[in-house]
């Protein structure tokens, strides 16, 4: 796993600070739901989706390294992942996230790996 999986891509057009709660979030091939929460913690930047009626509305984990565009004017953020590499994508689990290392390196290892486009 590299460790920019975990940190905003310089092209991303993240600026320290905005909220992107409530933004739609859109992946290769259509939507895939709103940003619930975010952080911008470095080493550990990421976004939770709340899928909605997509996923039967569950929530999932998206390290910001699989964040390709962040459009503040119409609200959206663009990853770089289809919407069935993000369903198949290890469960998103808020105790786990909490501080769970094996956790974030099985999240991360999936996004950065064979998955990754």
């Amino acid at each position: 796993m590299t460790q920019n999986v975990w940190g905003y891509g310089a092209t991303s057009g993240r600026t320290a600070g905005g909220d992107l709660t409530g933004y739609k979030v859109e992946a290769t091939d259509g939507s895939i739901g709103k940003v619930d929460a975010h952080s911008d913690e470095v080493g550990s930047s990421y976004i939770v989706v709340d899928t909605g009626p997509w996923i039967f509305g569950k929530e999932v984990l998206l390290p910001a390294g699989t964040i390709s565009r962040i459009d503040t004017a119409d609200e959206k953020i663009y990853v770089d992942r289809t919407r069935e590499q993000i369903k198949n994508a290890p469960e998103f689990d808020r105790e786990k996230h909490l501080g769970d290392a094996d956790y974030h390196r099985e999240v991360g290892g999936y996004y950065d790996g064979p998955h990754r486009l």
